[in-house]
């Protein structure tokens, strides 16, 4: 169980700029305030992730990433609905509501409502979404053990909240929400 003693430690970090790192459902994960571009540059510099590629805000409910939604067509909050909270994250039109450091060179932007019990916690505790990327420099493997994370990052991490990853295998699935096409499987 996630004490509120870490809660608080972890909303404390994310709200100075720092990087956290947190499990979710297959790996885990780094997070920081989507807002703060410093604290974003950190973990692009941390992770050895260029910019260009864009990041993933995760949340603990579809109205914390009611911004993004609107404008969508029943059909396709239905189907957001129908997949979440869980590991499929989708590729929405960001139609200028986030900043290019989130967005890369894309005008959508990947978005997930998490159905990890600490993701959900974070993001509650935080009131709103977070970046979430798997917590590994490019090309390396996603941890599953916070040892793991640790090893990567050691100090360059403001905290990391404890817990177990989810029994998932693999990193969420990516789909593009106007045409259905999986862009990570």
């Amino acid at each position: 169980m996630l004490s509120c003693l870490h809660l608080r430690q972890a909303r404390k970090a994310l709200a100075a700029g720092g990087v956290v790192a947190c499990p979710t459902e297959a790996v885990w994960g780094l997070s920081c305030d989507p807002a703060n571009a410093d604290a974003v540059g950190r973990l692009l510099e941390a992770k050895r992730r260029p910019r260009a590629k864009g990041l993933i805000l995760v949340a603990a409910t579809q109205s914390q990433l009611e911004y993004l939604l609107q404008g969508l067509e029943p059909a396709q909050r239905r189907q957001l609905a129908a997949s979440w909270p869980g590991p499929v994250t989708w590729l929405v039109p960001h139609r200028g509501a986030v900043p290019g450091w989130i967005s890369g060179d894309h005008d959508t932007v990947a978005v997930r409502v998490s159905a990890h019990p600490v993701v959900q916690a974070l993001c509650a505790a935080w009131g709103g979404p977070l970046v979430s990327s798997s917590a590994n420099r490019a090309g390396a493997q996603p941890p599953r053990e916070a040892f793991q994370v640790r090893r990567y990052f050691g100090q360059r991490l403001d905290y990391i909240l404890p817990g177990a990853v989810g029994d998932s295998s693999r990193p969420s699935v990516i789909r593009d929400l106007a045409s259905g096409r999986i862009v990570r499987a």
